[in-house]
């Protein structure tokens, strides 16, 4: 067996003596392989985190043979370091290594517990389940205290909302049909005017004089006309010379006409009674065919345009009422009719327009503004509860009904329209039945219950209506 040096062995003068005499007094080139053979021999090679920790023993042996001995003789030896370890150094380590390995092993039968349904006390989800089947949760007290509340008939209505546009019954842009400059302007900033009135006049003396022209010429060709039917009657005019006197008259009457014509559109007047809008040209502007001098509203009714998807066309008709709401009057309700429907339905979104009218007599609501619209209808009256007594599950939903004897049942209903913070109810209840209201989170089964009594009507709160879902 090849002799092992020692720890100690390794920093003093007796690694010299380990060399041997014939390494010890061979030349340098003899000297350092040898010594590499030696050390290779004896001091397998250690792990490579291992090999920076023998620098210090690698330099403290260079200064004893330094032209002899290599940093990887000196990193081969740590290996021995490694495998003489103390017991004691080994036994922490493997400590540190068991205890991970426990956590885990404890974590699994943790895991292993929950899934065979064990609870605290030793029972199973089973026993537990056993265990509450006595039905409602019972405290020091007895039963849960619970407020219920008698199944009635309530007001129910279908509500669909929507938004419009509210716009004017009668409105025009007053624009003039020729050119020509503005001479009169007969209106001020949001004045009301009636039917007929002029609002303003254009430049039309040679329309006048024409007018005049014209004017003589009929004069005249009525006095001939008069002339020749008096000759006529004393044998002097002839049948074709009074037709051709006649077309005379006729057209000096069309020429007049036309003058006239061509002064009255240089008139602007008013088509219904109405207020003005602002003005926004001057007298002296020339002005060409088409431009708007002024704009006539006339808002004593408010018709008011609004889309609603083709899926509730059924509940829409002449005549339903309606109820709006605008931004600029919060908390106000604005009562109209349905007025008319759009017969066709836009293919793009699939919705049609409806039109309703609303009386506006003090002419708050302006045309332009946003209203919201609300469409009430099928009023009937309904079996309704409370929504904190309807408890979801699953696409179904159930109610806890007391019977006599104040035990609590689970009952499926099947629920409806909501309004005013309560549910209809159209199949699983009867006018009667009496339901928990509120403390249904107490009830943990069938079992008794400690009832305190309501009524629907004080239960009602005094809100709004809101939509169906």
């Amino acid at each position: 067996m090849k002799p092992v040096v020692p720890q100690a062995s390794l920093h003093g003068p007796a690694t010299a003596a380990y060399m041997g005499a014939e390494i010890k007094d061979a030349t340098p080139a003899v000297k350092g392989p040898a010594l590499r053979r030696r050390f290779a021999a004896n001091f397998p090679a250690p792990p490579h985190g291992l090999r920076n920790s023998f620098r210090p023993l690698h330099n403290k042996l260079q200064r004893v043979h330094p032209a002899s001995i290599s940093r990887r003789d000196l990193v081969l030896s740590g290996q021995n370091r490694f495998h003489h370890q103390e017991p004691r150094a080994l036994i922490r380590k493997v400590s540190f290594m068991l205890l991970p390995a426990a956590a885990l092993a404890l974590a699994g039968c943790s895991l292993v517990d929950s899934i065979s349904g064990k609870t605290g006390g030793g029972k199973t989800g089973a026993q537990a389940e056993k265990g509450d089947k006595g039905g409602a949760s019972k405290g020091p007290g007895g039963p849960p205290a619970v407020i219920v509340e008698t199944v009635a008939f309530t007001p129910m209505v279908d509500s669909i909302e929507a938004v419009g546009t509210a716009r004017a019954n009668e409105q025009a842009d007053l624009n003039s049909t020729v050119t020509e400059r503005i001479e009169r302007l007969n209106f001020a900033d949001g004045q009301f005017v009636p039917r007929g009135a002029v609002i303003a006049e254009l430049v039309r003396s040679e329309q006048g004089a024409n007018l005049k022209e014209s004017q003589a010429r009929q004069r005249e060709a009525e006095l001939q006309l008069a002339r020749l039917k008096q000759l006529q009657g004393q044998g002097f005019a002839t049948k074709a010379r009074i037709d051709e006197q006649q077309a005379a008259v006729d057209v000096a009457r069309a020429q007049s006409a036309q003058a006239s014509s061509q002064i009255a559109d240089r008139v602007i007047r008013a088509p219904f009674p109405g207020y003005l809008s602002l003005r926004r040209i001057s007298p002296g502007t020339v002005v060409n065919a088409g431009t708007t001098i002024a704009t006539i509203v006339d808002h004593s009714r408010i018709k008011l345009d609004f889309t609603v998807p083709e899926t509730y066309l059924t509940a829409l008709k002449p005549g339903l009422e309606i109820s709006a709401r605008a931004a600029a009057f919060p908390g106000e309700d604005f009562r109209g009719r349905i007025a008319s429907i759009d017969p066709v339905v836009d293919p793009v979104t699939r919705a049609a327009t409806a039109r309703a009218v609303l009386p506006n007599p003090d002419l708050r609501l302006r045309p332009g503004m946003l209203m919201t619209v609300e469409i009430k209808s099928a009023p009937r009256n309904s079996l309704t509860v409370p929504e904190l007594a309807i408890i979801g599950e699953g696409s179904g939903a159930y109610v806890w009904r007391v019977d006599a004897e104040n035990s609590a049942a689970r009952v499926p209903v099947k629920a409806a329209a909501r309004r005013d913070g309560r549910v209809e109810v159209v199949e699983g209840l009867k006018a009667g039945d009496r339901v928990v209201a509120e403390g249904t989170v107490k009830i943990r089964g069938p079992g008794p219950v400690k009832p305190v009594e309501r009524t629907a009507e004080a239960a009602r709160p005094a809100a709004q209506e809101t939509p169906a879902p």
